[in-house]
């Protein structure tokens, strides 16, 4: 008989725990719960960082750490088919400043993120276009034309080696295929079905054509999969699920189909793996859904994957509307838990435009506004569970803001009752009381704050009877007395703000009428312009105890209005991050980008604020122990 040790090459050890790093196959057996052990590989699929858009019907590249969206009909992009280009880096998607020369749905692609090629599809004109484009990770020029002009198709390859198949012409279901080589599209054989809303997978020598619709009868999604080995198609296993606009990756022995159509009409989550020959279901996606070809994971395997965007029966694509979902597929032995908000502790005091300092085990909000009485004075200290009301400022207001923890905080500005215009007051928290501690070189109201009780910044906000008054004036503070900085770029209220005294951030903001993406960065000494933010935005909650690099902003209100979206900074550039449950603006936060607290604010009309709290915890990762037993 063959023992554990011939198989693996290691004999099955006793441990009192179990042992750090495990490989996936070790054995063990733990003496302190009495059980065998084990590292075990399994898959699953978890919410992902939402795209930029709501868009369905764009072209697609690269793997789930570094994929690229191109194109496509974009709800909340202008309107028609968009020439957007959106990149995801495995945590957040983000805006690319390059975009395609025409805007067009419809459309299929291949490649990498830094070398794809995206080609047919529909623009503004009558019929399915043939032009192709590829970009170099800077900038879309324009490749050489497909010989049919089509939408609807399936694409696979690589930017100098591509394949599309099927589609659908001016009036009909196609079965011809094209090859690629970077810089001609040459005819290939066809498929053995003409079909259109087909999806696939693969290198332009070993693909996969997946599903779609078969004429006559529309809508009338098959099963069946074509398989292409660089000269021939022939029939591959068939799908347990009928579906067209399916999403696909992966190799051709081992591919991944999620989503789509099944007939006549029904939207499925249904998720199907290929190994080479047949078909199995395996776990479905969240939401049921046309992906429309949005998926990435490369040619390789498919243990690791992304889906996004698409429609579903909650959307209407007759609008040019879609949804902005992704989900991540992770096969290995690794347990991965995607960052999250969480519902934490209501507050004891409705209340917005106040102050927060500290993460969500332990947070400090003070002031803020209700509808009576409307400057608050109350303070509230969160321990992760509850907050619990702590001593009083001495100077009740709104529109402050504040920097530090929850044990060593400093107030500042505002406005007080009385008072029209703002003010220069501070205060200091020992996490027991707080002290007036004097004034500020300029009142300020709604500024920007970050750093520490004796080494902290003040800046922008605005002052005067009108909040049209912004200010670009920086102040420094060192625990007793405050100092002139340099001015910023640009002058802003209701910014949100991050980092230490000398490696400050500070983001977005009004400038009457209107909101600002402007990001500006601070040295100590000197500010610099950051990446622009993806949309103006005011009054967001920034994770305040982040870092110049790494931190985000949740909430907030655009041009279009209050929203619940998270913004993520890397440093250079904003990207997407998981959504809080209640949309909000006027408030503030705390923590850091992986341990972010935001309470209060304004979900709506009512002015009095709310008592609702979210916490948020970044992405963990763990090893996928299970217990060993017989059955």
């Amino acid at each position: 008989m063959t023992t554990f040790k011939e198989i693996q090459g290691r004999n099955i050890r006793s441990y009192t725990t179990n042992p750090d790093n495990p490989l996936e196959g070790q054995m063990w057996y733990n003496q302190t719960e009495l059980k065998l052990k084990g590292v075990v590989a399994s898959g699953a699929w978890s919410s992902a960082a939402p795209q930029i858009y709501t868009n369905f019907g764009g072209g697609r590249a690269g793997t789930q750490t570094a994929a690229l969206g191109a194109g496509g009909y974009a709800g909340n992009a202008p309107s028609g088919p968009t020439s957007s280009t959106t990149e995801y880096d495995g945590s957040s998607w983000s805006l690319h400043p390059a975009s395609l020369t025409t805007g067009r749905g419809a459309l299929n692609g291949c490649g990498t993120q830094t070398a794809a090629a995206v080609f047919g599809g529909q623009g503004p004109y009558p019929g399915p276009g043939n032009a192709t484009e590829e970009f170099n990770g800077s900038s879309w020029t324009n490749g050489g034309d497909l010989n049919a002009g089509r939408r609807n198709y399936f694409g696979a390859g690589t930017q100098t080696a591509a394949l599309c198949a099927g589609g659908f012409d001016a009036g009909a279901a196609m079965n011809e295929s094209e090859e690629y080589n970077g810089s001609i599209w040459a005819a290939g054989n066809t498929l053995g079905t003409a079909v259109y809303y087909n999806v696939g997978t693969g290198t332009q020598t070993a693909a996969l054509s997946i599903g779609g619709y078969t004429p006559p009868v529309y809508p009338n999604s098959q099963n069946e999969t074509e398989e292409y080995d660089g000269t021939s198609w022939t029939a591959g296993g068939t799908m347990g699920t009928r579906r067209a606009y399916a999403g696909a990756f992966g190799s051709q022995t081992d591919a991944i189909v999620a989503g789509g159509s099944g007939p006549p009409s029904s939207v499925t989550a249904n998720v199907e793996q290929y190994n080479g020959t047949s078909w199995t279901e395996i776990n479905n996606i969240s939401v049921a859904k046309n992906l429309t070809g949005q998926a990435a994971g490369g040619t390789s395997n498919s243990n690791a994957g992304v889906v996004w965007n698409g429609y579903g029966p909650a959307d209407t694509p007759s609008a040019n509307s879609g949804n902005n979902l992704s989900e991540e597929w992770n096969f290995s032995t690794n347990i991965i838990t995607p960052g999250a908000w969480a519902s934490g502790g209501a507050l004891n005091q409705a209340r917005r435009i106040q102050g927060n300092v500290g993460g969500k085990d332990a947070g400090l909000t003070f002031g803020g506004y209700t509808s009576s009485p409307n400057y608050l004075n109350a303070s509230e200290e969160y321990d992760g569970t509850s907050w619990t009301e702590g001593n009083n400022l001495n100077t009740g207001r709104y529109g402050l803001r504040g920097f530090g923890i929850q044990t060593a905080a400093v107030a500042i500005g505002g406005q007080k009752s009385g008072t029209p215009n703002a003010i220069s007051d501070y205060e200091s928290y020992d996490g027991s009381s707080w002290t007036a501690s004097g004034t500020m070189n300029i009142a300020r109201e709604e500024p920007g704050g970050f750093g520490t009780q004796t080494a902290g910044v003040a800046c922008k906000g605005f002052n005067g009877p009108s909040y049209t008054n912004v200010l670009t004036s920086t102040e420094e503070y060192n625990g007793s007395s405050w100092t002139a900085g340099n001015a910023t770029s640009v002058g802003s209220s209701s910014v949100a703000s991050a980092g230490t005294l000398t490696a400050g951030v500070v983001a977005g903001g009004t400038i009457p009428p209107g909101r600002t993406t402007s990001t500006e960065e601070y040295d100590g000494t000197n500010w610099t312009t950051g990446g622009a933010m993806i949309i103006g935005l005011s009054n967001a909650a920034p994770s305040k105890n982040g870092t110049q690099g790494e931190w985000q902003v949740a909430g907030g209100r655009t041009p279009a209005g209050i929203i619940g979206n998270t913004f993520v900074y890397n440093g250079s550039s904003w990207g997407t991050g998981p959504s809080i449950a209640t949309a909000r603006t006027e408030f503030d936060g705390g923590g850091t980008a992986g341990s972010h607290l935001i309470c209060g604010g304004q979900p709506g009309a009512s002015p009095a604020g709310v008592t609702t709290t979210e916490e948020f915890t970044g992405e963990t990762t763990a090893v996928n122990i299970v217990d060993i037993t017989t059955s």
